[in-house]
């Protein structure tokens, strides 16, 4: 019954926030972080028509078309719209796992995915790839925001995860028990509409599997993408010739074993391969880890933007008691080697993409995004301009779209969010949006 009120709840909540924009919109005024290697545009202008962007410029540059809706960006930082590479459609952040299960995973296609699709929007979330789960709970609102039928990112989805372990009914991982297995997953998935696959438990696969499971993704034009659960994980994945990695897991260790360090950085710096890509997502302990401390951002209605009120009731209540968590590992010993084991992927030419992990215990989806940027940079010591590229044209290159997103520029896809602000000095900046377009529509 719960699941049903649930349900009927949200229904008006999912209608349409935008309408399509009939005339060309222009940003004018603004700092513009275009997104390639040189210096911001300094009173920048972005010409928008229909889904595209037509004109980028400056003020003094860019002929403005005589119909256009003008909006001024005079203070702030215009930038493409966010990417993020480690999104759970399924999950909202509880640390309530039973109730998690028995109530909100049976309406995650229909009820939970929309919600968190929408709160993604509204944090200028504009792309997405989401993690293993239901191909209803991916594929198919993947679908239904291509259609405009729900407000959200562009996803990129898969359905299960591949692994050698069995897993509990509502786990989303297929079993391979073979090369023949492998490959006939790889298919089906890739049958249902998956442009990626997802290897799990690496270390436990036989040579054999991973490349049958590579090279039939390989056939079918999906890239194929490893958790990073271990050293030897990781290295059994770069043998096969992954595209990248989720996750960043070397243990307690303070840094990643140098044997394996060395391998990925041959690898990355290989001219005969793609680039190889990989989505740390530090902010999933760390943040845990803060709100151990102080719980205090829980208190803050915008984390919980969207959600009905008996779900934000539900979410609030099961992070009351964050000692009882059970997802994260060991997270106060993995903690101080996570900036360290970060810089070491960036010094070894690895393509570092944002991956914020949303969805998981504590990691609410209004937030994870900019907190993960901003831990790149105030913990990490990363360049918030690289940090931002991580978020923008690195990850839409990882997923092979970079003709499309990622970047400012003519023919792309006008996906925009601006703040009022210094994002380079102030990357938290980015919880405080004052624009979103996605797709040429403005939601904000």
């Amino acid at each position: 019954m719960l699941s049903r009120w649930l349900a009927i709840t949200v229904v008006l909540l999912l209608l349409p926030i935008a309408q399509a924009v009939a005339r060309p919109l222009v940003l004018a005024g603004g700092t513009v972080i275009h997104g390639y290697p040189h210096a911001p545009l300094r009173n920048g202008v972005i010409v928008i028509e229909g889904e595209r962007i037509t004109a980028v410029g400056t003020v003094d540059s860019v002929s403005l078309p005589p119909d256009a809706e003008v909006i001024s960006t005079e203070g702030m930082t215009v930038l493409p719209g966010l990417w993020d590479l480690q999104v759970h459609l399924d999950r909202i952040g509880s640390a309530d796992e039973a109730r998690w299960r028995e109530v909100y995973l049976p309406i995650a296609p229909r009820v939970v995915g929309p919600l968190v699709a929408r709160q993604l929007l509204e944090a200028g979330v504009t792309s997405i790839r989401a993690m293993p789960t239901s191909a209803r709970a991916g594929l198919g609102l993947a679908e239904r925001v291509r259609e405009t039928r729900v407000d959200g990112p562009t996803i990129h989805a898969t359905g299960r995860a591949l692994g050698k372990l069995p897993r509990s009914p509502g786990e989303a991982v297929f079993q391979v028990t073979g090369a023949q297995s492998a490959a006939a997953q790889v298919a089906e998935l890739a049958r249902a509409g998956a442009g990626f696959i997802v290897l799990e438990q690496v270390e436990l696969w036989s040579a054999d599997e991973l490349s049958a499971a590579v090279g039939e993704a390989r056939i079918r034009a999906a890239k194929v993408f490893a958790r990073g659960e271990s050293a030897a994980s990781v290295e059994r994945a770069l043998a096969a010739g992954v595209d990248g990695f989720i996750g960043m897991d070397f243990g307690t260790e303070l840094s990643i074993p140098a044997s394996t360090l060395e391998k990925i950085a041959a690898r990355a710096r290989a001219t005969d391969k793609p680039p190889l890509s990989w989505s740390p997502a530090i902010s999933g302990v760390l943040n845990y880890e803060a709100l151990r401390r102080d719980p205090e951002p829980l208190d803050d209605p915008a984390s919980f933007t969207g959600l009905p009120p008996l779900m934000s009731m539900d979410l609030r209540a099961s992070l009351r008691y964050l000692d009882r968590v059970r997802w994260y590992d060991m997270p106060a010993l993995r903690a101080p080697g996570l900036c360290p084991k970060l810089r070491q992927l960036q010094e070894a030419g690895v393509r570092l993409v944002i991956g914020s992990d949303s969805g998981a215990p504590g990691q609410l989806h209004t937030r994870a995004v900019w907190q993960e940027i901003d831990y790149w940079v105030h913990d990490c010591g990363i360049d918030p301009l690289f940090a931002i590229q991580a978020a923008t044209r690195e990850a839409a290159a990882a997923m092979g779209v970079e003709h499309e997103s990622g970047t400012l520029s003519p023919g792309k896809y006008a996906d925009i969010i601006a703040v009022r602000g210094d994002l380079l000095r102030h990357p938290a900046l980015l919880q405080r949006l004052d624009i979103i377009v996605r797709h040429g529509r403005r939601f904000r």
